[in-house]
């Protein structure tokens, strides 16, 4: 057999590889499980192991990009190992066959670990299983390309050249085919969706009045695209409305199995609401405000008739095994606790939960508001422990009372033509009372609020400045509408929410 170049050899293994993880993405595709693909399965189990601490860093230093970040070092640690299996194929084929082989096998594995055998999720391995396959035919290919009695030792005559690259080029073309499949299944589901009307709410949301914004802070609601997001999912999941029900069971006089036609039947809200996360440090952007419509608990718990000792709603997400543990009381206390399937006036975009999420006022987003919403449990905790509960985060988190300055930046210099220092405070479901601003080491001055569109939401806030010219600070805290002044004293985001009044630099020219 002919031995092509080392770089020749890294190439096959790496395109070998390649083809494998291209048909993996597209099988993954096709039946409905993007997270089932190869090497986001991979990248979700690293993502389940990662110590608290490190999740909190990757959050605090790459924001949302942290996933793509952990998927592009996970491809670059597959490139390196597939280059070396190349090196080897030609010296000991069983050995390379059988390791680019085990890479699928890995993939197979990790997707399993996470579905468990349950709810067909051993359909999970198909992805990684043809993967393995494809990859072990294409090197094969590759290989046999040039199984002619050599001219020499080390070198290709021409024709094996011609079929060896014929080879390589033939296993790219499958690798791109394989990626674009997916590509093809998802925009048709989209077109599907697009297609989609939501109706008029029964319960309309009050007009917000014309005071809630101050000029130069952000928009006080947040663009669908610009609407922070948080969650586990190194993929978008992408659901397909003809095979999805929302399951609704536990401990109740009826189950339930609704479509997402039945949720369309049924009576809406539209309400204005502030969402949080809990990683959100002080001053942070993991806070932002929209107009959802949904259907109300109460009305869930009305036809479910959940039954008394019921102390949790368990959520489930078709977010790679995603639970959610959220306090019975909070969606049956009067407050308006929602199944969503629309916000700001559109279709729920599949980045935040498709084709339903929750939505409960109050509550920091990783104990209420699972995206990708597949089933609710109504139970006790001895009975269930959600995901983020196992990682040690808390059991119930109600949003903090907290306060930002974002006029002006921090180290920016105060416009002169706006000297004002401004804000936004939120304290869901009990509202803000009041805000304070301290310039240096000065008395604290009571800034002017926005108006105010309801407890549920945000507010915004400013406090004109004629201050001396040169270096200062400005450190702000909210009072919320119980009478609480938010804690001055500093915490980290875990487990229940970051503490502490931001405080940011500016200068007065």
């Amino acid at each position: 057999m002919e031995q092509p170049s080392r770089i020749a050899r890294a190439l096959a293994g790496v395109l070998s590889a390649l083809a494998a993880l291209g048909v993996g993405h597209g099988v993954a595709a096709l039946i409905g499980r993007p997270a089932t693909s190869p090497l986001v399965a991979v990248g979700s189990v690293a993502v389940d192991a990662a110590p608290t601490p490190m999740k909190e860093l990757a959050v605090r230093t790459l924001g949302t990009a942290d996933k793509p970040v952990l998927i592009g070092a996970i491809a670059v640690v597959l490139v390196a190992v597939a280059a070396g299996i190349g090196l080897i194929a030609w010296r000991r084929p069983r050995l390379g066959l059988a390791a680019i082989g085990a890479l699928g096998l890995v993939g197979g594995a990790t997707a399993l670990a996470r579905s468990g055998l349950a709810d067909a999720g051993a359909l999970s391995v198909v992805p990684s299983l043809v993967a393995a396959g494809i990859g072990v035919a294409a090197l094969a290919v590759v290989r046999h390309s040039t199984a002619t009695r050599p001219r020499t030792p080390t070198t290709m005559g021409v024709g094996s050249r011609r079929r060896f690259l014929g080879a390589m080029a033939g296993v790219g073309v499958l690798a791109a085919l394989g990626a674009g499949v997916g590509e093809v299944v998802d925009r048709t589901r989209r077109a599907a969706r697009d297609l989609i009307r939501l109706p008029r709410p029964h319960s309309v949301a009050a007009a917000i009045p014309d005071g809630v914004q101050v000029p130069g802070v952000q928009p006080f609601t947040t663009a669908n695209g610009d609407f922070y997001r948080v969650d586990i999912s190194l993929v978008t999941p992408r659901v397909d409305l003809a095979d999805w029900t929302l399951r609704i069971d536990g401990a109740v006089e009826r189950s339930l199995e609704l479509t997402y036609d039945d949720l369309l039947a049924m009576p809406l809200i539209e309400r204005d609401i502030t969402l949080a996360c809990v990683s959100n440090e002080v001053g942070g952007p993991y806070v932002s405000s929209a107009r959802w419509l949904g259907v109300p608990f109460s009305e869930l718990i009305a036809r479910a008739g959940v039954k008394t000792g019921v102390e949790q709603v368990f959520s489930y997400s078709s977010d790679s095994g995603y639970t959610c543990s959220t306090p019975y009381a909070a969606v049956n206390d009067g407050r308006d606790a929602m199944i969503a399937i629309g916000m700001n006036g559109q279709i729920l975009p599949d980045a935040h939960g498709f084709p339903a999420r929750m939505v409960v006022p109050g509550l920091f987003g990783f104990v209420s508001a699972t995206k990708w919403l597949e089933r609710i449990e109504f139970t006790s905790y001895a009975e269930r422990t959600a995901y983020w509960t196992e990682r040690d985060w808390a059991t119930e988190a109600p949003v903090l009372t907290q306060s930002k300055i974002e006029v002006p930046k921090s180290l920016a210099t105060l416009d002169p033509s706006k000297p004002v220092i401004a804000g936004t405070a939120w304290a869901q479901h009990r509202g803000i009372e009041k805000v304070e601003v301290r310039i240096d080491d000065g008395e604290w001055q009571e800034a002017t609020l926005a108006d105010s569109a309801g407890i549920d939401t945000w507010r915004q806030w400013y406090l004109a400045y004629d201050g001396p010219t040169g270096r200062h600070t400005a450190q702000v805290r909210a009072t919320d509408g119980t009478g609480q002044l938010q804690s001055q004293d500093r915490t980290k985001v875990f487990p229940d929410g970051a503490r502490g009044w931001h405080q940011i630099q500016f200068s007065v020219a």
